[in-house]
């Protein structure tokens, strides 16, 4: 298997949110077939926040890897850490704010229904 070279992107006040987030893209538009909107290894640094927004017509899961968090699941704010895994259905809405001194990484999966 070839390595792979991929770009981390920053992108500013993601969906509101404050400071930026780091997205390491893991696969393409092409590897994902159609399929997926996206699958990614993203990262909020402390003090970042990924802002509260709504899916349609895709569902999107977070697994978390690393650090700790206040994760908004379609209004109801509950703290997540390593291991935890949140799912947003169609029609919902989510968000996520780093809490902790150091990094929040998590994996991001978008399923287009």
């Amino acid at each position: 298997m070839t390595e792979q070279k991929r770009e981390v992107q920053q992108v500013e006040g993601m969906a509101g949110g404050k400071g930026h987030v780091l997205i390491e893209r893991l696969l393409n538009e092409k590897q994902l077939n159609g399929k997926c909107r996206m699958y990614s290894k993203v990262t909020l640094e402390p003090g970042c926040s990924l802002g509260y927004h709504m899916h349609h017509g895709e569902s999107e899961t977070y697994y978390i890897l690393s650090g700790q968090g206040m994760y908004n699941d379609n209004g109801e704010p509950r703290p997540v850490s390593a291991g935890d895994l949140t799912f947003t259905p169609n029609g919902c809405g989510h968000g996520l704010e780093n809490t902790g001194d150091g990094n929040l990484t998590f994996m991001a999966l978008i399923i287009l229904d």
